[in-house]
């Protein structure tokens, strides 16, 4: 909750003066805290019971109360209701206050200075000196973070502001050991607590359908309680006078039947229990601990366990029907690992046994490449094909010239402050990959500088002269620089994609192409991305006159971009092919067959992530979200809103399904997003199979996911790992964060959360699909044995004058909801399952009703109550026939109305606990002792509580005395107990058997299945997921156009001091890399993977794929 200041809410300027806190504060700015808590000590009680009193039912029992307090209504003490619903908003509210203070996150921004300047605090503005008077004009706060404008005062002199001169929050500066800056924007104000959005009030979607079915239960009360009404007016004037002896008679009779009509008001009160709210807080609760206690949910490696961090929407995860997820740190480990390459038409990185020629698969135990002869090697760097090694020590002049492109063409930076401990800080995880598998296999990048790049060759320090950077961008996918080597020979290397290099080789490497091909297609089969390099040789006099052209064309004010593209194209052609790397892009374990399972299971996925098109469609490719057959691709990277409608509509007039669509740039996801547009943009993206949004801000993550909730009304899910992705947490109907290399903010902003992606699929498929079933399944009995009881109430009115004297006795409706029939039912709810988990994860099929919630509905609804008016028809007027004019076996009188009551209770009991016994699907020991222990009980307590000794006690509240004995020992009774409980279930059992035969469920047939096989659950294997595939992957995981002016500028580099030298990169998606992994592998944070760990086996391992999914 956020207290801001009438100033922020006028704010059109923000002024800032260095150094002068006095000033600074006279403007009450926010302050560098942040509070995530939906509730404080104050708005606690008022807020959290409007909510609780969006329920309609709670409402409703607070009106029962008024009526309770009237002695001329009320035939029931008003303790009877005030007490439950004290109960019951006492146990939510403390439930709510215990999720709002562990989901609290209270934070300072702060700057702490270790190996890198480390900032947390939003905008850090950054220039040489702040002292004297110096004022900075900003924007106010806002949600832009594409753009920042502002102006620095100092004397007289004005300087620009862009957003190249600021640092947003979470950002870190590289290779610099010290800084000065000015705080612009803190705490609330920042621009990612601005994109984070507002925590909003979850409900499911049962506890919308609920409210609706309590209005029609409201009606349906009222309306019994009219025919009633009207009954006893017409009774008072028919025959009301022939009982004045017994009853006295009320004179008016309209103001008899408005009194009879709250009366009864009270008295079929329940048709809605307030138990019910009760009971299902206990099922939520209970299922939520079983999401916290679930091994296959557990990492080890981190020590992280599944946590449901709220235990409101545990059966909203059995409806999902749309997945939104981040791509970086969520699908991926953000970890690239060199595994093989292509060298002159011979590949490497293979192990081949000598003896069979059989290729062998590469495992942890295989002894790696001894790379002792390179005092400057990577020890976490792992490559198994020593035939690598072996031509490198050879001195095969292919194989050098390969690692000797990949040290010099790269952006990379190198940060030695040890002799030999080098860390490479790399723009995309790709070049630093490629740099560290260089160095291992004796290329070593070494440093630079803006006009020099210094490698180790082979133990020898070669320094060559930079002298242009042909830099990558999206149309390009490719970078080229050209260097001079020491001994003064030109030369340009080049790497890029394999389509785009290809066709600038020089015709002589025809036959070279086709081997490589055959090996690209080979790596990129494996789901390896893949890139191509040539060099070329330069002549000195005509380089002299293409860089005095390039310098004339960097230069122009008109056509600038094209004419540099049209001198790259000239000097890029006729290169000779080198070979070709192949990069493993690590995924998180299980992604693909996660992916996989949750297709199956009829759920959409939805990425949506900030980089940029290649990057996403790659990792489309590697997780199987997008696969080979897709052929169809819909791409929108319009500038202009017409543009954007456009392209929309040509895709929706083709009438075909498009395979997978991409929304490409910034611009044209703003547009897309406008709400002019929104539903053009809805409607494209339905047709196609998958949607990748890319370049999307926060905000428009969460947009994106409003726009499908308000739309398509379905039930979604949004999962991500960084801050970022807090804003689409909240969206979402579901918020699960992942704990991951990007803090804990999106797991404190989340419903629940687990360490990986692959535990989705237990959540959804497993837990959230149980947690559903028994959540309707509890509702469904709940309303058949409440309308049961409620309308044999209705039944009895006619033959009692309209009196609303109820039909049983008074202990036994207090203790019907309480005692008998509380504890089977949340058995049932609480340990009830069709099929184990591993079931249930063999067949995702099984989670497609919960989408289409057959489950419970209106007309589940509807069903229900026509079975509860079917019930209590047979058990009211069977226990009416069997003791009408009856007599007993002593030949005294049998048919007496504490009689009729006591049997008629008692085939109650029974027939609710049969029916329940019909809808368990597993039965328990709990099971067991919950139903047996409850029918025991009702026979104990009800031959207890009419004895003589109670009677004496308390006549008035203990009047059936001696009743259980002298009715229960006659055989006819138990006869009518049988015949009614057999009577009442039978339409049950006759339709479930002939619906399984002529139209079975996804369930019956499951099950069915289960039955016929010998084994309990199937058996676990453990899996090799791979991907075949003829597509190659595009050029730079995730680089950024520019970076080469940047290198070259020397804006960031000191040319005497290049290990301490400056650039800016964010955290949040930039990495800034240590290798590590099996062969090159990088972290986002350097965090060191330890190769030799055993990585323990997934749930997803534990079972075999399905063979088959059709049934």
């Amino acid at each position: 909750i956020y207290n801001f200041s009438l100033y922020f809410l006028l704010e059109v300027e923000r002024k800032i003066r260095a150094n002068d806190r006095e000033f600074n504060s006279s403007f009450k700015y926010a302050t560098n805290s942040i509070k995530t808590s939906k509730y404080n000590p104050f708005t606690f009680l008022p807020l959290n019971l409007f909510e609780q009193f969006q329920r309609i039912a709670n409402a409703y029992f607070l009106f029962l109360l008024i009526l309770q307090v009237i002695p001329a209504i009320s035939s029931l003490s008003w303790f009877t209701t005030v007490v439950p619903l004290v109960l019951v908003l006492t146990v939510t509210a403390a439930k709510d206050a215990t999720d709002d203070i562990v989901s609290t996150h209270i934070t300072c921004d702060y700057i702490q200075q270790t190996e890198d300047l480390f900032i947390l605090c939003s905008y850090f503005f950054l220039f040489p000196l702040l002292r004297g008077n110096r004022e900075v004009y900003c924007e106010p706060p806002n949600n832009r973070l594409d753009r920042f404008m502002g102006t620095l005062t100092f004397g007289t002199q004005k300087y620009s502001l862009d957003n190249e001169r600021v640092l947003l929050r979470g950002c870190t500066l590289r290779n610099t050991d010290w800084c000065f800056g000015l705080v612009l924007f803190a705490g609330p104000e920042t621009k990612l607590m601005q994109n984070c959005g507002k925590s909003t009030f979850k409900r499911t979607s049962i506890d919308r359908l609920m409210n609706v079915l309590v209005l029609f239960i409201f009606g349906l009360l009222a309306l019994m309680c009219i025919i009633l009404a009207v009954g006893n007016g017409i009774w008072e004037n028919h025959a009301g006078s022939k009982f004045n002896a017994f009853l006295p008679r009320e004179e008016n009779t309209a103001f008899s039947a408005f009194l009879t009509f709250w009366s009864y008001i009270i008295i079929l009160n329940t048709v809605v229990p307030i138990s019910l709210y009760v009971s299902m807080e206990v099922i939520r609760l209970g299922n939520s601990y079983y999401i916290n206690w679930d091994r296959n949910m557990y990492h080890a490696r981190t020590d992280t366990p599944a946590e449901a961090r709220t235990t409101t929407l545990n059966e909203e995860l059995g409806q999902i029907k749309y997945i939104f997820s981040d791509k970086t740190g969520t699908l991926t480990q953000n970890i690239m690992t060199f595994n093989k390459c292509s060298i002159n038409g011979k590949s490497y990185g293979d192990v081949i046994d000598h003896y069979s020629g059989q290729r062998l698969e590469i495992t942890e135990e295989m002894t790696s490449v001894d790379f002792s002869f390179n005092r400057l090697a990577d020890p976490k760097f792992f490559f198994y094909d020593h035939t690598l090694v072996e031509a490198i020590k050879l001195g095969l002049p292919d194989v050098h010239a390969f690692f000797r492109l990949l040290s010099l063409c790269h952006t990379v930076m190198a940060e030695e402050k040890n002799e030999g401990d080098l860390v490479y800080q790399a723009q995309s995880p790709d070049e630093g990959a490629l740099v560290t598998a260089a160095r291992n296999f004796g290329f070593v990048f070494r440093s630079r500088s803006p006009e020099t790049v210094t490698i180790e060759e082979m133990g020898i320090q070669r320094s060559y002269e930079l002298l242009a950077i042909l830099d990558f961008n999206n149309v390009r996918k490719r970078m080229s620089v050209i260097v001079r080597n020491p001994e003064g020979k030109l030369s340009l290397y080049c790497k890029g994609a394999d389509t785009i290099i290809y066709e600038r080789l020089h015709p002589s490497c025809s036959e070279l192409m086709k081997v490589s091909t055959e090996h690209l297609n080979e790596f990129a089969g494996e789901g390896l991305r893949t890139l191509v390099l040539a060099y070329k040789d330069l002549d000195e006099e005509y380089f002299s006159e293409w860089k005095q052209r390039h310098h004339e064309s960097s230069v122009a004010l008109e056509d600038r971009e094209e004419n540099l593209e049209k001198l790259y194209e000239e000097i890029e052609k006729d290169m000779m092919l080198i070979g070709a790397t192949a990069i493993e892009d690590k995924l998180q374990d299980g992604v693909s067959h996660t992916i996989e399972q949750l297709t199956k299971a009829e759920i959409k996925i939805w990425v949506l992530t900030g980089d940029k098109q290649e990057t996403a469609e790659n990792i489309g490719y590697s997780c199987n979200l997008l696969r080979e057959e897709m052929n169809d691709v819909f791409f929108v990277a319009a500038n202009s809103p017409e543009e954007v409608r456009q392209e929309l509509r040509w895709v929706q007039l083709q009438r075909v399904k498009a395979s997978y669509f991409l929304l490409g740039s910034l611009c044209s996801q703003a547009f897309a997003l406008e709400s002019n547009m929104e539903l053009e943009f809805l409607r494209t993206a339905c047709m196609c199979k998958t949607v990748i949004c890319c370049r999307v801000t926060p905000l428009q993550k969460a947009q994106v996911v409003e726009l499908v909730k308000k739309y398509k009304k379905a039930v979604t899910l949004a999962i991500g790992d960084g801050a970022n992705d807090v804003s689409m947490i909240k969206a979402a109907h579901i918020g699960v964060g992942i704990s991951g290399q990007e803090g804990m903010q999106a797991v404190l902003s989340s419903d629940f959360s687990f360490a990986q992606f692959r535990f989705l699929q237990c959540l959804l498929l497993v837990h959230g699909r149980w947690s559903y079933l028994r959540m309707c399944k509890f509702l469904r009995y709940f309303f058949y044995k409440n309308f049961t009881f409620t309308f044999v109430h209705f039944w009895y009115a006619f033959f009692c004058g309209f009196s609303a004297q109820t039909v049983y006795d008074e202990g036994f409706i207090t203790l019907y909801n309480l005692v008998y029939t509380a504890l089977p039912v949340l058995g049932m709810s609480l340990f009830d399952q069709d099929v184990n988990a591993g079931w249930s994860l063999e067949y995702p099929q099984l989670y497609v009703p919960g989408q289409l919630s057959q489950y419970f509905s209106k007309r589940a609804f509807m069903m229900c109550a026509l079975h509860s008016c079917y019930s209590s028809l047979v058990l009211f007027f069977v226990p009416y026939a069997a003791t009408y004019d009856t007599v007993r076996d002593d030949g005294k009188h049998g048919a007496d109305y504490q009689s009729f009551a006591l049997i008629t209770q008692t085939c109650l009991t029974v027939t609710v606990c049969v029916q329940l016994g019909l809808d368990l699907s597993y039965w328990t020991v709990v099971n067991h002792l919950f139903v047996w222990g409850s029918l025991g009980m009702f026979f104990i307590l009800t031959f207890t509580m009419y004895t003589d000794g109670l009677f004496r006690l308390r006549p008035s509240s203990f009047a059936f005395i001696g009743t259980a004995r002298n009715c229960l020992n006659q055989p006819n009774v138990w006869l009518t107990v049988a015949l009614t409980a057999i009577l009442c279930v039978l339409p049950v059992v006759a339709y479930r058997f002939f619906y399984s035969q002529i139209s079975p469920t996804i369930n019956d047939k499951v099950r069915y299945k289960v039955r016929q096989m010998k084994e309990p659950s199937p058996r676990p294997r453990r899996t090799r997921l791979t991907r075949r595939s003829t597509r190659r992957s595009g050029y730079a995981f995730s680089h950024a156009h520019g970076y080469g002016d940047l290198v070259t500028s020397g804006r960031f580099l000191r040319r005497h001091a290049p290990a301490r030298s400056m650039g800016l990169i964010p955290t949040g998606r930039s990495p800034g890399f240590k290798p590590t992994g099996r062969s090159a592998g990088y972290s986002p944070v350097g965090r060191e993977q330890n190769p030799k760990q055993k990585v323990e086996p997934t749930s997803l391992q534990m079972f075999r794929a399905v063979k088959d999914a059709s049934f």
